[in-house]
Formats: C-alpha cells, sequence, structure tokens
C-alpha cells in the first residue's frame, strides 16, 4: 500500500520547474544549454533594496513577524494600492506570504469546497489548475484564442459560469503569453461577473509593471468598484523587483477573506521571511524610476525576439502587451521529420528536439493548456537571447516535410 495521499494522483510537478531542472542538469554535463523555461528577471535585486536587507539583520529583525505580515509592510502595500490601482484597504485586509504562489494557494484552500469550480482562461499559468486540484476543487478552463489575442471573450466567459463556480482568474498580463486586458476589454468581462454576486475574482497582477508601448494597466477592482468586495487583488515584489528568492506576495481583499487565508498561513509556513519583508518595505516605498528603465530593456528582447522568431521556418509570433514571454506558434513544423527520422508530432516533441539539437530549453504550450504554441522567456541576456532564437531558426530550417509510407 502506498504512503502517498490519493490527492497528488490528479496532479503533476510544475513543468516549468521541471524545464529549469533539465536545462541545469543538462549545463552540469558540459552541454552548451541556453534556458529560456523559466520566468525569472536577469536583473539583480536593486542595491537600494538589498541595503534594506542588510540594515534589517543588523537591527535584529530576525525574530518572527505576525504571520499575515509586519505592519510596516502591509502599510507599504496599502500605499502602493492606493498610489498605483486606486484601491483603498486597511491592514486586516492585506496578507502577506511566501510569493504570490503562496497566496493564490492559501485562498482556494481557504475557499474551496469538493466540487467547487474555478474558471481558469488559458492558457493559463501551470499553476493554476493543479492548486485548485489540491484543494478539491474542479478546474474550468475556458479558451481564449489567438485571433483574440489570447484572450478570454465575455462570451465565453459567462457560459462557463455555473451555481457550483466560486472563483474566476484573471492574469493581466499572462503568463504565458504577455497578453494584457485593456480597460475596455477588462470592463467587458467584469459586466459578467456583476450578474453573478455568488463568482468571486481572483486578479494575479504580478506582471502588472511589465507593459510596453504606452500600455495602460487596470485591475478588476479598478475598473468596476463594486466588484471589490469579491476580489482578491494578488501582486508580489518577484517579477518587477528581481527579487524571486526573496520569497514575497502579497494581497488586497476582503477582512473575512484575508483572515481565513491567514489562518491557513498559520498551520503551513507562518510568517513570510522577516528580512525579505523589511527589503519590501523599502522596494514599495522607494525610488521606482529603475522600473521604467528595466522596462525598456524588456521591450527592446520583446522586439527582438518576435522579429527573429517570425523569420523561423514554420514559426509565427504575435507581439504581446506585457510580462517577460513570447508564446509562439509552432504549428508549421507539427509533421515535419527531424534528420533522425523523427516525426515532429505535436509541441513537447518539438521543445524537445530544440533542447535535444540547439541545446534551447522552452517549455511547450501544452503545459499552459493550449498547443501548438510553446513559451519562451525574454528575461534573459540580448546576446544570448539573439544566439537561442537563431539556433531556434537553424533547428526549423533542419525540419523536412514527411517522406512518404
Amino acid at each position: 500500500m502506498s504512503i502517498i495521499a490519493d490527492r497528488l494522483k490528479q496532479i503533476k510537478p510544475s513543468p516549468t520547474l521541471a524545464v529549469d531542472a533539465r536545462a541545469k542538469e543538462l549545463k552540469a554535463q558540459g552541454r552548451d544549454i541556453i534556458a529560456l523555461g523559466l520566468g525569472e528577471p536577469d536583473f539583480d535585486t536593486p542595491d537600494f533594496v538589498k541595503a534594506a536587507a542588510k540594515k534589517a539583520i543588523d537591527a535584529g529583525k530576525t525574530k518572527y513577524t505576525p504571520v499575515e505580515g509586519t505592519p510596516e509592510l502591509k502599510d507599504a502595500i496599502i500605499k502602493k494600492f492606493s498610489r498605483e490601482n486606486g484601491l483603498d484597504y486597511k491592514r486586516d485586509e492585506i496578507i502577506v506570504s511566501a510569493g504570490a504562489k503562496q497566496i493564490l494557494y492559501n485562498a482556494f484552500m481557504a475557499t474551496l469546497n469538493a466540487g467547487d469550480e474555478v474558471v481558469i482562461p488559458a492558457p493559463y499559468w501551470v499553476s493554476y489548475p493543479d492548486m485548485v486540484m489540491l484543494a478539491e476543487g474542479k478546474p474550468v478552463i475556458v479558451p481564449g484564442h489567438e485571433e483574440n489575442g489570447f484572450k478570454v471573450q465575455a462570451e465565453d466567459l459567462e457560459k462557463a459560469i455555473t451555481p457550483k463556480t466560486k472563483w474566476a482568474i484573471i492574469n493581466s498580463p499572462s503568463n504565458p503569453t504577455g497578453a494584457a486586458y485593456t480597460r475596455k476589454e477588462l470592463k467587458a468581462l467584469t459586466d459578467v461577473f456583476m450578474k453573478y454576486p455568488h463568482v468571486w475574482v481572483m486578479s494575479d497582477d504580478i506582471y502588472e509593471h511589465l507593459t510596453y508601448d504606452g500600455f495602460e494597466f487596470v485591475t478588476p477592482a479598478q475598473v468596476e468598484p463594486r466588484l471589490k468586495d469579491r476580489t482578491l487583488t494578488v501582486n508580489g515584489v518577484s517579477k518587477a523587483y528581481a527579487m524571486t528568492g526573496w520569497r514575497i506576495g502579497y494581497a488586497g481583499g476582503p477582512a473575512e477573506l484575508i483572515k481565513a487565508m491567514g489562518k491557513v498561513q498559520s498551520q503551513s509556513t507562518s510568517n513570510p521571511v522577516s528580512i525579505s519583508q523589511a527589503a519590501s518595505v523599502e522596494a514599495l516605498n522607494g525610488d521606482q524610476s529603475f522600473l521604467e528603465e528595466r522596462r525598456a530593456v524588456f521591450k527592446r528582447r520583446r522586439d527582438m525576439a518576435v522579429d527573429m522568431l517570425n523569420q523561423a521556418a514554420g514559426i509565427t509570433c504575435a507581439k504581446p502587451e506585457g510580462a517577460f514571454y513570447v508564446y509562439p506558434s509552432c504549428k508549421g513544423v507539427i509533421g515535419r521529420e527531424t534528420a533522425n527520422g523523427k516525426v515532429i508530432r505535436n509541441d513537447e516533441d518539438f521543445v524537445a528536439y530544440l533542447l535535444e539539437t540547439e541545446g534551447v530549453a522552452c517549455v511547450h504550450g501544452g503545459a499552459f493548456g493550449a498547443s501548438p504554441y510553446f513559451r519562451i522567456s525574454y528575461a534573459t541576456s540580448d546576446d544570448l537571447l539573439k544566439e537561442a532564437c537563431r539556433r531556434i531558426q537553424k533547428a526549423c530550417v533542419a525540419l523536412h516535410p514527411r517522406a512518404a509510407a
């Protein structure tokens, strides 16, 4: 008899982390690998943020903190929400966790009963469905098609809502596509939510500061203030502030929900790291000018990746509004053969081929609920990104039509 719980049978390890682990394994073996699988900025944490952490250590701020976050960090988050999103919260409406991922997990564990449904637009971040299933909920996937910029349409969203729907997730800008909803597009979705008062909205805003070409970021509770009392607005310092390893995520929402999430957290990790919290206070309150400088770098990389990928035979790549991912279609290479006679039958075969022949590690679209695509993170140096795209072009040229049977 296995000791492993039945609930684990229906979920899988994170595909993005698996790709990164495989890339590191191959590098350790001496292979020349360019890893474009993990969503992690190549920038360093800003110096003024690191200085705040060092100061906190020297001041002895190394003890337990309140489970849901220090008062200082909660106040910084409150100011951030007010300053940047026009949302007003009190301390008991704010929670801080070990990354935005724990925020989402806590929310599902605190609210889902067996069989409750969660509407998830696809392509989706790989962890959404599995976290829902761990909490005994049921993921309901709604496709956002390429012709609509990978954004779910209001009519499709409404069709997915049932009396069992507990949550609907909005992730804008999106992982994996980089797609971001305009104010008008988001208003169409919030109009649907207003018809169904039993549905709660989970807004994953982690890529908020990574938008390009003058795109205006807005969040659901900002677009429709009447939704604020049933919206969890999720964010963190990982992406924009290059603080992935510091593990600080946060959210604003109704006090009852925040309290329930805190109860889950109190019996799992307890408080987030005290030093990381002190650093995050400085990140949110400090000089934000560096964000624009880094955004310009990401935009340059996006434009280069889109241009070079569209020059690869059989690949088409849309230009996304935000985040640091592109989500090209590999439809044009499906059915073609490698030099070894292996047929590329799907996007998973294609990314395996790229890794095997050219040492480029990326993630197949099936992991995100939409094929035949693959995700590339351009959060790496210009030189490595350019070389990776050159290798992809080379790999595509090497494919040939399948020989007749």
